[in-house]
């Protein structure tokens, strides 16, 4: 199927992604994945999880392999990789292809896919892991959310959600699965990771940048939230029109509202589209994101 694996697409954590071609001729990603750890656990719930799927915003599983200790997923082919490679991208802001209107629509996208997840299947699936290197792109760079080897099912989506060890990338997890303290772990959990994702789309950069000129820049929700509070021109990385203005204006409230510290005060995956798909004039301007000091990792000192 790979040609002797000829194509790498990409490596991870979880092994390597080669380029494949099924016998009717329709190209396929096959993600091999490194000799197990434990019970192979990620494996299954990628299985589990992406094989009960079918959504527009959710990339396909066509088939898996599974043979000795060897496995390997056999995914639809996305044409254009990661969300990640686009955006944090040296040519970002000289990409024609990827307009103000193009990421608010990715924006959408991804909500409804997650939406999905959340309440369109029988079975809830949390993701646990939503950031760009897991949002794939197909040839008209509609976002689909891959790799699902975090995830978790809920058969009762009313259960309380318990889990022995940490999920997820530093920098998209919620505060919640870190301690207890901040509430309990939920659909919301993955709404945060969603928010730090799409205000990532907006400044074109991580949020967490140590090589920025002030320090005020180092973390971007901080420095964004200060535009928006008094209203500034948000000096981003292009000039827009004022239709594209009020498309960014809406992707940083509803990602900060997605980031606050309380899972209770973040809105649902449904209400964040709904904002997102709705006026600008009717989005409140969220609680400034609270956090202990994201700038003390970072050696930097940081004064509101």
């Amino acid at each position: 199927m790979t040609n002797s694996f000829k194509v790498k697409l990409g490596q991870g954590g979880f092994g390597s992604v080669y380029k494949g071609t099924l016998s009717n001729g329709i190209q396929v990603a096959v993600k091999v994945l490194n000799e197990l750890k434990g019970n192979g656990e990620d494996f299954i719930n990628e299985v589990a999880s992406v094989g009960r799927t079918s959504h527009v915003n959710i990339v396909s599983l066509v088939g898996f392999c599974f043979e000795g200790h060897q496995r390997a997923l056999i995914y639809e082919f996305m044409s254009n990789g990661s969300l990640e490679k686009l955006i944090y991208d040296q040519t970002f802001s000289t990409n024609n292809q990827l307009g103000w209107k193009k990421l608010h629509e990715m924006a959408i996208g991804i909500a409804r896919g997650l939406e999905y997840l959340h309440s369109g299947c029988n079975t809830r699936i949390l993701h646990f892991d939503i950031k760009p290197h897991n949002i794939l792109l197909d040839q008209n760079l509609s976002p689909k959310i891959s790799d699902f080897g975090l995830a978790k099912l809920f058969p009762d989506k009313g259960s309380m959600i318990s889990m022995s060890h940490l999920r997820g990338t530093p920098g998209y997890i919620a505060p919640e699965l870190f301690s207890r303290n901040f509430g309990h772990i939920s659909h919301k959990s993955d709404v945060y990771s969603y928010g730090m994702m799409i205000l990532e789309m907006v400044g074109g950069r991580k949020n967490i940048e140590v090589g920025a000129d002030h320090t005020s820049e180092i973390y971007f929700p901080y420095w964004i939230y200060k535009k928006i509070e008094l209203d500034e021109e948000l000096g981003l990385h292009r000039s827009m029109s004022s239709e594209e203005n009020e498309m960014a204006r809406k992707m940083i409230i509803v990602g900060l509202w997605c980031i606050q510290t309380d899972p209770l005060i973040r809105p649902t995956i449904t209400k964040a589209l709904e904002m997102l798909e709705g006026d600008l004039t009717s989005l409140e301007i969220p609680p400034k994101p609270y956090f202990s000091s994201p700038l003390k990792s970072v050696g930097s000192s940081y004064t509101n």
